[in-house]
Parts: structure tokens; C-alpha cells; sequence
């Protein structure tokens, strides 16, 4: 009896003292949590209570040189889904919603699924307000399924500029990698062009809104008020170099062709127009880009996605006679003295052709006419060495660095070019064919406008760009972007008497007669590049007026023949498009000066 009461008594000892230990350490974790740690607790209450919204900012705006809006945003609304609170069984309802395939929605969520399960994920742009209206009133019924307005982009201005512009797109999971400390899943980023050069100028500063959500996440108010919220600061509206109406009458000129055209104002490298034919339709990238309509765009064989006026490297024809005789002047070789006699070709080696029986001609005539005769023995006297150095100094063989990254630098040989390929026995008759512009010369559209317009320019220009500055958006004054200076370093003498002989190719007995034009005296020259592959390209290069070049362009048309039918009448119709343009402008601003002068005055 006496050692079951003790067993007894000892057991009723260990549970009281299990019951003390337990409500010891049951009460101090509570002092703990609701004294000590309350603070960290109610945090974490609020993060139960409290959602996040990221404010995406409005991307920044595009405004031609004369502040005529080009591209802008467009309000549309963007299909959620977050698939922590989604039901999968409603993919066929909401898959016939939105009238896609059978299957959308879940490809859509796998390609996201290495994610975070909380982070919604866009499932499609654009969709119709019947659609937004039809979310709105099953809300109750569509777990993780939402919404939100997100900004598209538009093009108001009647310019395509698929190839200066850009689009902006989805970015992608390398992208993300790249880039983790802006951009999250869904967001998009600007991809070629402008959009893609000035993407941090364009993206703006995102927002961040705090709101009170109950426990299915639905939200019942703003936390304190909105007093956390963080706005979103909108991207800086871009002012574009480019002239809308000299863009549009070039690409409206280029509709069915193939080819490119580059406009430099030659004083400042502004880049007036950039076209390359066949384009793209931009809108059809503001949205949801089928996969479609990408491989079809991938399979055309005109390559609409080819950027020729940056990138397509052609012989420059008989456009490039100028620059022999510029380093044959500038070498003192020859003077305006100096002749040549043209009997319809000549013999090094083989005989090479000329475009005609030209006689006596000096150097300006022999621009003037295109005497290939004369380039053939001027490229003799100067040697590969310096034609090749005077070629880089009008920024051949290199990139122009023009804002949209995609460019070739083309090809200028020289000695240790051709020896690498034949031996140093090299055969010097190769020299004839890059005396006009051909063999292995290869040269881009933005490289012959930037040539042309250092021609006009006495030598002198600055990098060709798109792109004149950023509104602040604070002052909402530009603020100029500064761009490298460009001096060909030659002669003014060298120049002028270039510059006479591209005046007599349309003032004279040359091969565009056909441009004169009372209101205003264009030069240039011609050029026809041999193409083995089918019908050759027709270039010309002009700048316009002669005395105080406010325009020069270069344009190539592909497979049509010569330059002077086919390329010459684009450029003429391009270089009048914007001189009237700066004539209106001129005349608007002395109206405006004038008026407000009457009004001074009055007062």
C-alpha cells in the first residue's frame, strides 16, 4: 500500500511540475509575442492584410523635329491571371471569352511557371471592354482572374518608321536575367530603333500603391490613406531629328519597292528621313504579335525586318567618283587643268568601258559627264593607299554610329586586303573597278547621305542621329544630346570643285538634267551598281540648295537599273518635300513674330 501511495504521489509531483513548465513557457511566449515582438508580429500581420501594386509609369512620347507627335500611348486593358488563387477549370470559359484556341491558357502559365505562384501573369493585351465588362461582373466567380490598363503604343502621325521607331514587346526570361533591378515578369522593354536605344529616356520611374486586402486577397481600401503610395514618373518624351512630311513623302515614294533612303541636314548630322523598303506595320507589335504573322515576316523574301538603310552594304557606283577626285585635289595630283581623253574606254591589262566617247575632260566634267575614263587613270596616280585613307575620312569602312544600333560598316580594301586574297603580286587593274565604285567597295545608304553631306558642307558635319534631346520633365525644356564633330580634313578648294562638278550633273550636260528646279538648285550624282545576282541597283546622292545645303540624301533603289530613272526622281520629290516644309515653318514663325511684335507695339 505504502509504495502505490508513493508511485501515486511522485506521479501526481511530475505532472504538476509538467503543468508549471508548460504554462511557464506557454505564458512567456505569449509575454514574447504580444510584449516584446509586437512590433515584428503586426508587420506580419500586415503583409497578410496588405498588397503590393506596382504603378508601371506612361512610356515617354515621340515628337518629330517640328514637335508633331509621332508615336504615343494608347490606353488598353490586360488579362490576369494569378495562378495561386486560379481555377483551372475555368480555361474553357475563358478561353472562349477570349476567342482563342483551346489550350492558351495553359501553355501561357507553363511558360511562366518557374515563377513565383503570387506574381500574376498576362495572359492577353488588348482585350475588349465587352470582355473587361464580363470580368467585372463574375468577379465573384473568377478566383485570380483580373485585369489592369496598361498603356499601348499608337502612331498618330501617319509615319510608319517600322525602322526607326522600333517596337517594344514582352520582355523575355534572358532579358529578365540581364536586367533584375527594373523590369519584373510582363513588363515590356523597347526592342530596335529609338525604343531600344533610349529605353531608360522612355521607361520612366515605377509607382508602387498599397492597398487592404481581406482574406481572398480582394481589396477594401487603401492602406493609410494612400499616404505610402510611391507615384509613378512617367518616361521622357523623345524630340526625333526626323521631318514628319519628308518621312512620309519618302515612304508613300517607296510603297512596292525595294531599297532605302537616308536625308541628313549636313550642318548638324540631323538624320531628316530614314527609310528602308519593305517596312512593317508597328501596330501589328503594339498587342499580342502572333506567331503568324512573325514567320511571315521571317519568310518574306523582300526581309521587311532588314534594316537596308544601316545595314545593306552595296558598290556605290559611280556616286563614289567624287571622292577620287576630292583626294586627287586635296594630294595636289591634279588641278582643274589637268585632262584626260576619253575615247569610250580603256586598256590596263583588259579593257574597261566607259559610258561613252567624252573626249577632252577635266575634272569637274569628268563628274559632270561620269567619264569612266578619267577615274580609271586618276585611281592610278593616286595609289590604293590614299584612296583607301581618304575613303575612311569620309567615314567609309566604318560604323557611323547612328541611335539604333543596327549598322554594318561596309568594306574599303586596300593593299594588305588584296594581298591576303592573291599574294603581294596582286593584280593592279583591280584599281580600275574601284575607281567607279565597284569591285569590292561596299558601302550602307547612311554612310553615302553622311559622304554627301560632308561634301556639301565643306568637309564638316557631326554624327548622323535620330534623336535631338529629352523633355525634362520638370522644366519641360529639351535637353540636347551632344554628338561627335566630323571633319574630313581636306581642302576647301578639293570640295568646291566637287561640289561644281555634282552641280553640272543636273545644271549642266550631266545625267540628272531632268531634276532642275526653279525653286531651288540641286546637286548630285548618279550611280549604278552591278548586281550579278539580277537587274542592277540605281543610286543617287544630292544635296540641296547649292550654296547652303539645308538637305543631302542618299537613295538606292534595288533591281530596276540605272540610278538617274529610277532613284534621282525619289530623292528630288524627298528634298522638295522638306525645303517647302522649311519654308512654311519659316513663314509660320515670322507670322508668329510679327504678331507679336503689332501686339508689343500696341500696348
Amino acid at each position: 500500500m505504502r509504495s502505490e501511495r508513493f508511485a501515486s504521489l511522485q506521479r501526481k509531483s511530475l505532472i504538476t511540475i509538467v503543468i508549471i513548465v508548460s504554462a511557464t513557457t506557454i505564458g512567456f511566449r505569449l509575454f514574447q509575442m504580444q510584449i516584446l515582438n509586437q512590433t515584428s508580429y503586426d508587420d506580419k500581420s500586415a503583409d497578410n492584410s496588405i498588397k503590393l501594386i506596382e504603378q508601371i509609369p506612361p512610356r515617354g512620347v515621340l515628337y518629330d523635329r517640328n514637335m508633331t507627335l509621332l508615336v504615343n500611348n494608347v490606353p488598353a486593358y490586360t488579362l490576369r491571371i494569378m495562378p495561386a488563387d486560379y481555377d483551372k477549370n475555368l480555361n474553357t470559359t475563358l478561353e472562349t471569352i477570349l476567342g482563342v484556341e483551346p489550350g492558351y491558357i495553359n501553355k501561357k502559365l507553363d511558360e511562366f511557371k518557374v515563377y513565383s505562384k503570387f506574381i500574376p501573369i498576362k495572359i492577353k493585351r488588348g482585350i475588349g471592354f465587352d470582355i473587361v465588362a464580363w470580368i467585372e461582373e463574375n468577379a465573384e466567380n473568377l478566383p485570380g482572374v483580373d485585369y489592369v490598363v496598361e498603356m499601348h503604343r499608337g502612331y498618330p502621325g501617319g509615319v510608319n518608321g517600322s525602322h526607326l521607331f522600333g517596337y517594344v514587346r514582352e520582355i523575355s526570361e534572358k532579358q529578365l536575367k540581364d536586367h533584375p533591378d527594373y523590369y519584373k515578369l510582363g513588363d515590356v522593354i523597347g526592342l530596335k530603333g529609338v525604343e531600344k536605344t533610349y529605353e531608360k529616356e522612355l521607361r520612366g520611374t515605377k509607382g508602387s500603391n498599397f492597398v487592404l486586402v481581406n482574406s481572398r486577397r480582394k481589396k477594401i481600401g487603401d492602406y493609410k490613406g494612400g499616404s505610402e503610395d510611391i507615384p509613378a514618373i512617367k518616361g521622357n518624351d523623345i524630340v526625333l531629328t526626323i521631318e514628319a512630311s519628308t518621312q512620309r513623302t519618302a515612304e508613300e515614294l517607296f510603297i512596292g519597292k525595294k531599297g532605302a533612303l537616308v536625308a541628313i541636314e549636313p550642318a548638324t548630322g540631323e538624320i531628316l528621313a530614314l527609310v528602308s523598303s519593305p517596312q512593317y506595320d508597328l501596330n501589328r507589335f503594339s498587342y499580342i504579335t502572333s506567331e503568324n504573322f512573325l514567320n511571315t515576316l521571317y519568310n518574306d523574301p523582300g526581309k521587311p525586318l532588314f534594316n537596308r538603310a544601316t545595314m545593306s552594304v552595296q558598290s556605290p557606283g559611280s556616286t563614289y567618283k567624287m571622292l577620287s577626285a576630292i583626294a586627287a585635289l586635296d594630294l595636289g595630283i591634279i588641278n582643274t587643268s589637268f585632262t584626260i581623253h576619253c575615247t569610250g574606254g580603256y586598256t590596263y591589262g583588259r579593257y574597261f568601258k566607259c559610258h561613252g566617247s567624252h573626249g577632252t575632260v577635266n575634272v569637274i566634267q569628268a563628274i559632270e559627264k561620269s567619264c569612266n575614263v578619267f577615274f580609271y587613270q586618276l585611281i592610278l596616280k593616286i595609289g590604293i593607299e590614299k584612296w583607301a585613307e581618304y575613303s575612311k575620312r569620309f567615314g567609309f569602312n566604318t560604323k557611323t554610329g547612328i541611335d539604333i544600333g543596327e549598322e554594318s560598316a561596309g568594306l574599303i580594301p586596300d593593299a594588305s586586303y588584296y594581298e591576303k586574297i592573291y599574294g603581294p603580286d596582286w593584280p593592279h587593274s583591280i584599281l580600275l573597278s574601284l575607281a567607279i565604285g565597284q569591285g569590292e567597295t561596299g558601302a550602307t545608304p547612311i554612310q553615302l547621305a553622311q559622304y554627301t553631306a560632308l561634301i556639301g558642307n565643306e568637309g564638316k558635319s557631326y554624327q548622323p542621329h535620330l534623336v535631338r534631346g529629352f523633355i525634362d520633365n520638370n522644366t519641360k525644356k529639351i535637353v540636347h544630346y551632344d554628338y561627335k564633330e566630323i571633319d574630313a580634313s581636306v581642302s576647301k578648294n578639293a570640295i568646291d570643285i566637287a561640289k561644281r562638278g555634282m552641280y553640272l550633273v543636273v545644271h549642266g550636260e550631266g545625267t540628272a538634267t531632268h531634276l532642275r528646279w526653279s525653286d531651288y538648285e540641286i546637286s548630285g550624282k548618279t550611280g549604278t551598281a552591278q548586281n550579278p545576282h539580277g537587274e542592277d541597283h540605281a543610286w543617287f546622292v544630292a544635296f540641296a540648295p547649292f550654296d547652303h545645303p539645308q538637305i543631302a540624301v542618299a537613295v538606292i533603289v534595288e533591281n530596276v537599273g540605272f540610278g538617274s530613272t529610277h532613284a534621282a526622281p525619289i530623292a528630288k520629290k524627298v528634298i522638295e518635300t522638306y525645303l517647302n516644309s522649311v519654308k512654311q515653318n519659316t513663314r509660320i514663325e515670322e507670322q508668329s513674330l510679327t504678331k507679336l511684335e503689332t501686339t508689343v507695339t500696341g500696348q
